[in-house]
Formats: structure tokens, sequence, C-alpha cells
């Protein structure tokens, strides 16, 4: 009897898995289904991604940091100040050139160490991009900033102006300046907010963030 039974109880078993396990992965199946909606999957424009803030930003995959154009003695500097976060491979930069047909600069002098003197009292005053100049045609000027145009080359001749360097000429100079652009992958909501605080204090610099761009 106690084999008998236990073989009735065994059929049961069997024939409720048998019924119940079907109905379990179709309710599984319609479970994925509703969650994944291939016709609701929306992709987003860099300006879009910019606009999510960066909380949201650094939730995202396949998002970059931007920042740029930076001339080689900002980006040894900005790179100083992004070395104690730790980017790693996330890390990459971008070198591209500009042509710039105005310049703001302090005239040239018989000697380096007066431009160079001349040099560090202009970032005294809180003036950024500034270079002593090495060409032969104007050794020992000290370089205030290139532009592409007249305007922009004015408005900065006004700002160093009105920060104490009285002595500064605008002029025009054709010549070719190679920049870079920082770019981060991934960048999480701290980086980007840094980057952001940061820019302002490079002349000419700009902080995005948007979709990487494909290689």
């Amino acid at each position: 009897m106690r084999t008998l039974v236990l073989l009735l109880l065994l059929a049961n078993l069997s024939f409720f898995a048998y019924t119940r396990l079907p109905a379990s992965r179709e309710g599984e199946a319609n479970q994925l289904a509703a969650q994944v909606q291939p016709d609701k999957i929306k992709l987003l424009t860099p300006q879009q991604v910019a606009a999510l803030g960066p909380s949201k930003v650094a939730a995202l995959a396949d998002v970059c940091l931007e920042w740029g154009p930076l001339s080689d003695a900002d980006r040894a500097r900005a790179l100083a100040e992004l070395e104690p976060l730790q980017l790693g491979k996330l890390l990459t930069q971008r070198r591209s050139e500009a042509s710039y047909s105005f310049w703001v600069y302090l005239p040239a002098v018989a000697t380096r160490a007066e431009a160079e003197r001349r040099a560090e009292d202009a970032k005294t005053k809180g003036l950024t991009d500034v270079a002593v100049v090495e060409t032969p045609s104007q050794r020992f000027a000290v370089s205030l900033g290139a532009f592409a145009n007249e305007d922009n080359a004015k408005t900065r001749l006004a700002q160093v102006i009105a920060q104490g360097v009285t002595n500064a000429r605008l002029g025009p100079r054709q010549q070719v300046i190679a920049n870079t652009t920082v770019i981060v992958r991934d960048p999480q909501a701290p980086l980007i907010a840094r980057v952001k605080e940061l820019a302002p204090h490079y002349e000419g610099s700009d902080a995005k963030v948007g979709n990487c761009e494909k290689t």
C-alpha cells in the first residue's frame, strides 16, 4: 500500500510540473517582451544628451566629455589639474590646427629676461594664454592671444587693458597654431562638474558633453 501511495504522489507531481512549467515560461517571455520594446528606444543627439544634466549624463553609455581647444601651455596645466582624478585610459587627446589672422601682444623687447618679466607681470594681473614669442620677426614679444577675426581680437584687447596691461597692442599676424582637445569617455558627474568649473579659467576653451565621436 505504501508503494502505491508513493507512486500516486509521484504521478501527481509529474502532472503538476507538466501543466504548470510551460505557463511559467510563457509568463517569463511575456514579461521580457514587456520590458524590451525596440519601437520605444530613442537615440539622443549630442544637444539632447548635454541637456540631461551631469547626473543623468554620467549614467549613459558611449558618452564623452570634450574640453578644448587648449594651447600647448594650457594643455600641460589642464592635464596636471586632472591627474589627481586618475582617469587612466578613459582620457585621450585630439590634436588639431587652427589658422589665426590677428593677435593681441606686448611689443618685442631686447632680451628674453625682459620678455619673461613682462609675461609674468601679465599673468599676475589675471591673464591667461600668455607666451613669449620666439619667431625671428617678433622675437621676445609677448603674445596675449591669437584670433581668427578682428572683432574677437578687439574684445581681448579691451579685456587686457581693463586688467591693467595698458601697453598691449592689436595687429595682424598670419599663423597656424596647434591645439589639443581633452576627451574623457563615460564621465562621472563629479568630473563633469570639475571640468566645467575649470574651463572658464582657460582662455577660449569650452567643456561639452555628448556622444563620443566614432573613430
